[in-house]
């Protein structure tokens, strides 16, 4: 691998780089993602740069519009990675004019390394991208952070308020149980190790919920995949491994609910605080109406479509981001 430091960021942050051909390939999507949805500006310069955590475990990233400091950072869900927000960074740089975004590889995911102790809970992974982000995001930014990667954001708010405009958490609250609400998520990572074909883990994502547009599927599945040297396809993240994702393995029924005190603080302290809840995805009316008792007066949103909203319906959550002041005017 060959990495350069980045002009006019952080002497940590390097710009990450696989080879030419590798690099059009990781991008061979944008082109298409744009035009999905809507987007009328040109192309951003995308570029992945990385740093290091203080372990000294590397941490990998998308920058649009490369060079610049982010004005947010979305961090993904478990099993996923930072190309699952591709669409929705495009339609909000067409949204605020180009304003830069920075999309992360959480641990164990992508191209960020894979920890040791395999603890890919909220804490671990808030502190890793705490010193990540010191480099890679060094003014304040509009946090979003979907599923798994929404958890590490409340306590990555909490610990560093002053660096953070505001949180969106995208279909998770503390008030879910993953053994009850995203058990068919670990079901779908966990169930079925390796495949003979793409199509045939689109056709187990359709059956599970994880979306209906068998090309938007493909897509994902393309960028979140490797194969293996007998020519079957595996997931490419650490949690397909495991024998059971760290969220999941917890004998509390509700192992979350611990993260409400940040969330409060953070409400209380003033920190705008959003909500964007799929409709068909983990956060029913009854966590809605939970979130709302816990934080009066916050933004909550519901969009139509499953639990990966941003890759189900990546303009609707570009929009639905686009009307909270804290992303759309940094």
């Amino acid at each position: 691998m060959n990495d350069t430091e980045t002009d006019g960021l952080d002497p940590g942050v390097t710009a990450e780089s696989t080879g030419a051909a590798d690099n059009a390939d990781e991008f061979r999507f944008l082109a298409a993602d744009a035009e999905r949805v809507g987007r009328v500006a040109p192309l951003p310069a995308v570029e992945r740069v990385r740093t290091e955590t203080a372990e000294g475990r590397g941490i990998s990233a998308l920058a649009f519009e490369a060079g610049e400091a982010p004005a947010t950072v979305l961090l993904h869900g478990m099993g996923l990675n930072a190309h699952s927000f591709d669409p929705v960074a495009l339609a909000l740089g067409d949204l605020r004019g180009g304003a830069p975004t920075l999309s992360v590889d959480l641990p164990g995911h992508g191209r960020s390394d894979w920890r040791e102790d395999a603890d890919y809970t909220p804490g671990p992974l808030a502190a890793d991208l705490s010193r990540a982000l010191e480099r890679l995001a060094p003014q304040p930014f509009a946090l979003v952070g979907h599923s798994l990667g929404g958890l590490a954001a409340i306590l990555l708010a909490a610990e560093r308020p002053e660096r953070v405009r505001g949180v969106a958490l995208v279909d998770i609250t503390p008030g879910v149980r993953p053994k009850r609400d995203a058990g068919a998520v670990v079901e779908f990572i966990t169930g079925q190790r390796d495949f003979a074909t793409h199509e045939e883990i689109v056709d187990r994502a359709i059956a599970f919920g994880i979306g209906h547009d068998r090309a938007a599927l493909r897509r994902g599945i393309a960028l979140n995949t490797r194969r293996r040297s007998d020519g079957r396809w595996e997931w490419a993240h650490h949690l397909a491994h495991l024998e059971t994702p760290p969220i999941a393995a917890s004998d509390d029924p509700a192992p979350l609910r611990p993260l409400w005190a940040p969330l409060e603080a953070l409400h209380a302290a003033g920190a705008p605080l959003a909500l964007i809840a799929a409709e068909g995805g983990l956060v029913d009316a009854a966590l809605r109406a939970e979130w709302g008792e816990r934080l009066p007066g916050s933004t909550v949103v519901t969009v139509d479509g499953p639990h990966n909203l941003h890759e189900a319906a990546p303009r609707e959550l570009a929009a639905a981001l686009g009307g909270l002041a804290f992303v759309t005017r940094g």
